[in-house]
């Protein structure tokens, strides 16, 4: 099949294949079980990526172009998402959007099944981001805790922000030292269960913990600075990998060093849900919105029966945690199951959702940046 022939012509929902990423830590078994594999497994490939237009930076692995970028679910064919925004910005990402990003969705999601502790990271926020890596986007990020499992015993936890009286000096001396249980112990850690939303804000120290199914909501780049050479499991992890490029000298720069107690950080950092919309056949809730950060806004939906959806001249992008359904736009209907996800064009004026199954159907939906 030729695909410069084919046209997407923006006016329905486009279904997306699953874009796996290669990460240094291990995990992805429960997204294995999500999309119903006979026999999931954890690996390298930890993580599925949603309506992503970028691609990920891994050393060893850059021959892999395409690796997280999402593609455009027509057998036969390999066309990226990004290529086709590309050739029309103001058609899949809406006129207001184009005129302030260009080509940019300036979001990206993950599904994130982590079997193991990630190591002790940080984002750069816009303006380092700028600075460091002449980059528009930093990598402030949130994640809504899905659900997870024990790992050697232990509930699914996250370690966020530093603990008071932390310093750029004592947080250099432990990575000089490859101190890893006093890098922890710098940290707040936080056990975690389904329906806890997080933001974690460039410059913020953090690591997902182990056990942990979320999906992770973010600025569009994979700008990852690593602290600990060496993961959990025993990969050692590139210089290049650790230090992006900057030198480990540098790469401290990108650390916010201000610090809160445990509920001053949980005060700060942890959203509560908001109720937007509760009719007879469907609920919506937001979980996190612009009125926490202005880069990303998520909502999950929950569908008795049938839930009309306006797209307002915004894209956005779904993914489906359960159930099975017909999206239908204009008399056309798409089937869609659990682990399913579409992009939405700005142009997609509305569109039905219709649920098959006794229970829920949950649908996770997704937007980019506040425009105005």
């Amino acid at each position: 099949m030729d695909e410069n022939t084919i046209v997407l012509d923006g006016l329905k929902p486009i279904k997306l294949t699953s874009a796996r990423a290669w990460r240094t830590y291990l995990g992805g078994k429960l997204i294995e079980e999500l999309h119903g594999a006979d026999q999931p497994v954890d690996n390298h490939f930890p993580e599925e990526w949603i309506m992503s237009i970028v691609s990920a930076r891994n050393i060893g692995r850059e021959h892999i172009k395409d690796e997280g970028l999402s593609k455009v679910d027509i057998p036969g064919t390999n066309i990226a998402l990004k290529n086709v925004i590309d050739r029309s910005p103001e058609e899949f990402l809406g006129k207001q959007h184009a005129e302030k990003f260009g080509s940019q969705t300036g979001v990206l999601v993950k599904i994130i099944d982590s079997a193991e502790r990630l190591t002790v990271q940080v984002h750069p926020d816009r303006d380092k981001a700028q600075e460091l890596f002449n980059s528009i986007y930093g990598k402030t990020e949130s994640w809504h805790i899905l659900g997870g499992r024990e790992i050697d015993g232990e509930p699914p936890y996250v370690y966020l922000g530093f603990k008071p009286s932390v310093t750029r000096e004592q947080w250099e001396r432990l990575f000089y030292e490859q101190d890893i249980q006093g890098m922890l112990d710098c940290m707040h850690k936080y056990y975690v269960h389904p329906g806890d939303t997080f933001l974690i804000e460039g410059g913020t120290p953090h690591a997902i913990g182990s056990g942990c199914l979320l999906v992770e909501i973010q600025e569009p780049t994979d700008y990852t600075i690593r602290i600990e050479k060496t993961s959990p499991s025993g990969f050692k992890i590139d210089d290049f990998m650790c230090h992006q490029g900057l030198g480990f000298e540098k790469m401290f720069e990108c650390f916010n060093y201000v610090n809160y107690t445990r509920e001053e950080t949980l005060n700060k950092w942890k959203i509560a849900p908001s109720v937007i919309n509760d009719a007879t056949d469907y609920k919506e809730t937001e979980l996190i919105g612009y009125k926490s950060t202005p880069y990303f806004r998520m909502t999950l939906v929950e569908v008795q029966n049938e839930m009309a959806v306006s797209g307002d001249g915004v894209f956005s992008g779904i993914y489906i945690l359960s159930g099975h359904a017909n999206i239908i736009t204009d008399g056309e209907s798409q089937l869609v199951n659990k682990g399913d996800q579409f992009f939405i064009p700005a142009n997609v004026s509305s569109f039905t959702i219709q649920n098959h199954g006794k229970e829920a159907l949950k649908v996770i939906r997704l937007f980019g940046p506040k425009i105005v």
